[in-house]
């Protein structure tokens, strides 16, 4: 055999059987993409015993490296993640294949039938940090979506994407697809993802999953058009109203369930008059939970044991055990902290003034807003759509969880029986 034939491909080469891949995808049946979304979710339960050392070595790696403590949760995969991850390919399998339904149409008065339907991009590229969750949640939604996917997991996850990937394409070849429908570049290290980045006419939609510095990158430098994820910097209204009882379980469920992802509460605004009330038990909770309160002047004084807020709080995503705390006199001081400070993915009030929540809906411009429910809902999983690919803070095309029908684009089909314009 010539070293020639041994060469690993390029990544030129990859992208390349990407496309050839995602033409094979495109006429393929739903039952035939459900098979192979079976065949994953089998092969990762199966698989448990070479997906988790990959892992741990990845997480000693980020220990040694600083990796901080809420990416590590992130990069983190245990039996139960991993049933979790299988679960979800099951429950993409489960969901009605968008590809070829029908958006809108019409018989025109000369005759010709005209349909929009929906048809997959093509090729997806991904990139993304210490998540190796979005590996699979993104392969089994663009196989389903009938998609190709290229992905650049990071060097954090490296070890585990380089398993995951290889258990996925044994999938696919057991389900006669072809193995290049999911693709990793990750060997191509930072050049690979600039050349992704590059790469318009070889893939038609990028999508970027991680930190601000990442997206901003990923917008800032891309070629190919970009669906922006966004970072999470959440917020949570407990109106002069609020119950007390749903307050603490709210804000405590926000910050401490998972406080690591991007769907987690990070400040907390408190009306002036409901402060005396609210404040000491929704804090008095979260303190022990282990978080650390960064409060303003005015929330100092009433709860003393937390720590002076600074400009910078008001802007962070902690991903960790900490949330920042400020008094507004009223709802416009509430509505106008967000709009200086939000990232337009979450927002929570909690009311029990109906008018309040009506205004609050209408005028908070995040991808969702919510009334007397924890932001933790952001999520596609629990919206019904099974794996999400993120969570979309942009305006154009797909906005919030974005699940299959954010994967497909549409085509006019148009049939005639010999008709010409006049």
């Amino acid at each position: 055999m010539s070293e020639t034939a041994l060469a690993a491909p390029t990544l030129t080469e990859k992208l390349t059987a990407a496309r050839e891949a995602a033409r094979v995808l495109a006429t393929v049946t739903s039952g035939q993409k459900n098979a192979a979304l079976h065949a994953i979710a089998d092969a990762v339960m199966r698989n448990e015993s070479r997906i988790l050392p990959a892992n741990e070595l990845d997480l000693a790696n980020g220990r040694e490296n600083g990796l901080s403590d809420g990416l590590q949760d992130r990069l983190r995969l245990d039996v139960n993640r991993l049933a979790g991850l299988a679960t979800a390919v099951l429950q993409v399998a489960d969901l009605t294949d968008p590809v070829g339904q029908v958006m809108r149409g019409s018989v025109l008065p000369n005759g010709l039938n005209v349909t929009q339907v929906r048809v997959p991009f093509g090729v997806v590229g991904a990139i993304y940090e210490a998540r190796p969750n979005v590996t699979i949640d993104i392969a089994a939604l663009a196989l389903k979506s009938g998609n190709a996917v290229v992905l650049r997991g990071g060097s954090a996850a490296e070890n585990t994407n380089r398993v995951l990937v290889d258990v996925i394409q044994s999938a696919l070849m057991e389900a006669g697809l072809p193995l290049e429908c999911v693709q990793t570049i990750d060997e191509f290290g930072r050049d690979g993802a600039t050349q992704l980045m590059r790469a318009r006419g070889f893939v038609d939609v990028l999508i970027p999953r991680g930190s601000a510095n990442l997206i901003n990158s990923v917008v800032a430098e891309s070629t190919v058009p970009v669906i922006e994820t966004g970072a999470g910097v959440v917020h949570v209204y407990l109106d002069e109203s609020a119950d007390l009882t749903t307050s603490v379980e709210v804000v405590h469920n926000a910050k401490v369930q998972r406080p690591s992802v991007c769907n987690a509460l990070e400040t907390l605004l408190v009306h002036a008059a409901s402060a005396e009330r609210l404040l000491p038990p929704v804090l008095a909770r979260l303190r022990e939970a282990g978080v650390t309160v960064h409060a303003d002047a005015r929330a100092r004084a009433i709860f003393p044991d937390a720590v002076p807020a600074t400009v910078e709080d008001w802007a962070t995503e902690y991903m960790s055990l900490d949330v920042s705390v400020a008094i507004v006199d009223d709802l416009d001081a509430a509505l106008e902290h967000i709009r200086r400070y939000s990232t337009h993915h979450t927002e929570s009030i909690i009311t029990n003034d109906l008018a309040r929540a009506e205004r609050f809906l209408a005028e908070v411009d995040s991808a969702v807003v919510m009334v007397n429910a924890s932001t933790r809902f952001t999520d596609g999983g629990e919206f019904g759509f099974g794996a999400e690919v993120g969570i979309s803070t942009q305006k154009l095309h797909a906005r919030g969880p974005m699940g299959l029908p954010e994967l497909t684009s549409t085509k006019w089909v148009v049939r005639g029986s010999g008709q010409v314009r006049g």
